[in-house]
């Protein structure tokens, strides 16, 4: 058997703590995804009512748009639309807010009278633009029941509502990350 030469007996060497290191971070990634795995069945049992804003902004169907507008502010980036007794409405979310004012996408030349359609009017009304049948979930149901549903439908935003339709609160998606990052912390 031949003697190695130094620049060989080096190149092995530093290939064996290569291979270790790979080893290591591989051990390491696996243990992580194992605890993350972990976290997340944890994380998908929690009820909605646990993680859902309950200080949410209420508007009324022929409450009108300005309000809705000065209303929308900070974290806020979306309103339930209730009755007298509390009962869901609608929804509205600060895109449905810009697709209002979104002129149409064949013309290149907006005329005057267009973009008046297109401003806030005293006669505009949250029930002009907010979304009639949303998309909820259930005040009873888990975080597994609502990310399905998030994923599904597209949707960052869920009225939580119980049996009745009585608004409850909103789940949001950041709410969900929040969790997710105190769990995983």
């Amino acid at each position: 058997m031949d003697a190695l030469n130094p620049g060989e007996k080096s190149r092995m060497a530093k290939e064996k703590k290569i291979k270790i290191i790979h080893s290591k971070r591989r051990m390491f990634q696996l243990q992580r995804k194992e605890e993350m795995s972990h976290n997340i069945r944890y994380i998908s049992k929690v009820p909605v009512r646990l993680v859902m804003d309950t200080d949410f902004l209420v508007l009324r169907p022929d409450d009108p748009l300005s309000k809705l507008v000065q209303e929308l502010r900070g974290e806020e980036s979306s309103a339930v639309v209730i009755d007298e007794e509390g009962h869901l409405m609608g929804f509205v979310t600060m895109k449905d807010l810009l697709h209002f004012f979104e002129p149409p996408r064949r013309y290149s030349i907006v005329g005057i009278g267009l973009l008046k359609k297109y401003s806030i009017s005293h006669a505009s009304r949250v029930e002009d633009i907010m979304v009639r049948k949303p998309i909820t979930i259930r005040v009873d149901d888990d975080l597994g029941r609502a990310i399905k549903v998030m994923m599904e439908t597209g949707k960052h935003h869920l009225p939580v509502v119980d049996n009745e339709n009585r608004v409850h609160g909103v789940l949001e998606i950041k709410d969900i990350i929040r969790l997710i990052r105190i769990v995983s912390s």
